[in-house]
């Protein structure tokens, strides 16, 4: 994501987040129970970096020959979450920070709980 003259980059199996503010009910139209706006256990918001996933270690190959130099590609488990998606995510695992006054939560996969994604054509199936 580049923002001004920064360039900002996601590491590992996390996301960048920008958080919703604190309402009863996301803009997405969810409502959160009061039990979970009270002690800000979950939050919401829109993600708009993603990291490249987890990493796989390097395949070990029999050495045919030890003198040449070994060269693999970086393998990742891709991350579920997509730029654009909206999350619901338990707000303790989140790091805040604040880039040219905006804040920011760095979250891992893991502390994600609901990816809602928008679908190209609209049905509703509830």
């Amino acid at each position: 994501m580049k923002k001004n003259n920064k360039e900002i980059h996601v590491v590992g199996d996390r996301v960048l987040i920008v958080p919703d503010m604190g309402e009863d009910r996301t803009n997405v139209g969810l409502y959160l129970p009061k039990w979970a706006l009270e002690k800000e256990t979950v939050q919401g918001g829109r993600i708009v970096e993603v990291g490249p996933g987890t990493p796989l270690p390097a395949p070990t190959d029999i050495e045919e020959e030890p003198w040449k130099e070994k060269k693999h590609d970086k393998n990742y488990i891709p991350l579920q979450a997509k730029i654009g998606d909206y999350v619901l995510f338990l707000r303790k695992a989140a790091i805040e920070i604040r880039l040219d006054d905006h804040p920011f939560l760095i979250c891992p996969q893991a502390a994600l709980l609901v990816v809602i994604r928008e679908l190209a054509s609209v049905q509703d199936n509830f």
